[in-house]
């Protein structure tokens, strides 16, 4: 049976997230991507703005849903980067209450490089 890790970092913004295992070994990044293409996003803007706006709340519904289930295997978690995206991750997170014995914080940052973001997830969680 697999033991499943108790503390995860998440650094993410609309369109991609990676999320960082925390463990004494080199970090496991795993990627999650929005998949809401530019050339979906031009299609669907010529059908209208309402369209592209139900398009858009489809795709990024999709995205949070994929996070969602790899947060549910972990007991701490640490949402972070440069846009609001982990702020509307956190509001979904917190209004299912399948997550509430998950600890989570959230944490503005700049854009970082996998190094800054596995230095950043190392300090978080070495730091408690």
């Amino acid at each position: 049976m697999e033991t499943t890790a108790k503390k995860i970092g998440i650094w993410m913004d609309h369109s991609i997230a990676h999320l960082m295992e925390f463990s004494s070994n080199p970090f496991e990044v795993q990627t999650i991507e929005s998949n809401f293409t530019h050339q979906e996003k031009m299609e669907s803007l010529l059908k209208g703005e309402d369209h592209l706006h139900n398009k858009e709340q489809q795709k990024q519904s999709k995205y949070y849903n994929k996070l969602l289930a790899a947060v549910k295997k972990y007991n701490e978690v640490i949402l972070f980067g440069p846009t609001n995206a982990k702020e509307e991750l956190f509001n979904v997170i917190v209004a299912d209450a399948r997550f509430h014995n998950i600890k989570i914080q959230v944490k503005q940052t700049d854009k970082m490089t996998p190094r800054e973001q596995h230095a950043f997830v190392r300090d978080f969680f070495s730091n408690k």
